[in-house]
Order: C-alpha cells, then sequence, then structure tokens
C-alpha cells in the first residue's frame, strides 16, 4: 500500500498536478462535496431592496452544479443577487485570475472579489462575463476586475482574497446562471 502511494505522489509530481489543482489551474468547488454547507445567498433586500431569488444545488447526469435564479429589480436602490463562497485559503502564489465553467440565458454577469481591504459591505472587486446556453469556461484575470470605491487598491491581490461570488447585478432582468466549477488560473 506504501508502495501505491508513493507511485501516485510521484505520478502527480512528474506532471506538476496535485490533487485539487489542475496544471496551472487550483479548483475550489465543483459542487459534489455538499456544496450546500458552503455556498450562502444574498440579495439587496438587506439593504431594501425587491430583488429576490434563490440558490439551488443541482445534478444532471454526471453533472453537479449550482443554479441561482431570480428576479433583479434596482427598485429602492437595490439591484443585486449574489451566490458567495468564502474561501478556506487563499490562491497559490503566481494566480492570476478566476476560473469559471458556467452556463445561463444569454445574459451579463458579474464575479465579484472580497479581499482583506474590503472591510466595508458594499466594497469589492468586479468584472463582468457573459454565458450562452451551453457549457463554457471562462478565465477573468485579477486585472480585468474594477474597484468599487476610490479607497481599494486598483488590483485585487490573490493573496488576500476573502471571498468569490456569482453576481446578477445593475439592472432589471431575470437571472439564471448555473455554475459547474470555480477556482483559479
Amino acid at each position: 500500500m506504501r508502495a501505491f502511494r508513493l507511485i501516485i505522489v510521484a505520478l502527480f509530481l512528474a506532471s506538476g498536478t496535485m490533487p485539487g489543482v489542475l496544471g496551472s489551474q487550483t479548483l475550489i468547488e465543483d459542487f459534489t462535496m455538499q456544496p450546500e454547507t458552503r455556498w450562502r445567498f444574498f440579495s439587496d433586500s438587506v439593504m431594501g431592496g425587491i430583488s429576490s431569488g434563490q440558490v439551488e444545488m443541482r445534478q444532471d447526469r454526471d453533472t453537479a452544479y449550482a443554479r441561482m435564479t431570480g428576479r433583479v429589480s434596482t427598485a429602492n436602490n437595490g439591484g443585486f443577487i449574489q451566490m458567495r463562497l468564502d474561501l478556506q485559503d487563499a490562491p497559490p502564489p503566481g494566480t492570476e485570475g478566476v476560473r469559471l465553467v458556467v452556463r445561463g440565458n444569454e445574459q451579463r454577469y458579474f464575479v465579484h472579489l472580497r479581499t482583506g481591504g474590503t472591510v466595508l459591505p458594499w466594497q469589492y472587486y468586479q468584472a463582468g462575463f457573459d454565458v450562452t446556453g451551453t457549457w463554457t469556461e471562462i478565465r477573468v484575470p485579477f486585472a480585468a476586475f474594477a474597484p468599487s470605491g476610490a479607497l481599494l487598491r486598483r488590483v485585487p491581490r490573490a493573496d488576500s482574497l476573502r471571498s468569490v461570488a456569482i453576481v446578477a447585478f445593475g439592472r432589471d432582468h431575470e437571472a439564471q446562471i448555473d455554475l459547474r466549477e470555480i477556482g483559479f488560473y
């Protein structure tokens, strides 16, 4: 048994890949191991808005994923719904951005990052992406994220990341987005 473990470790080292790390990618969620214990849903109702929605953990054949649906309304100074994952660890050194595998209803969505420097509830870094009806890998470099205010650094630092969120934001619309994988590259 010890020899088998040594062979497995040697194969991972030879390939440059360790469990949870895919080449130069770090997978933080694939929705197979009780994701409902890690993901939280938020809406603008925490600030008086009237957007509503939900996140469901789903399984189709061999594919596990999270589906966020809802109605985003800008009434009452609102305008967002989101599913957020608090990170247990910072991404490894050399990480350049966020990697997603998503599909949805042909709309624009956003990734929000919170760091050690985003101490106020309305502070975050944001980058947009578009989804189609088929599963697509999307890579968003940290340089593409814009800070929500002037008091934040221009570009988020990977070593200070605290959470990552998928967000329907900024306009009145029906949201439906499926997230199959999220990680870093």
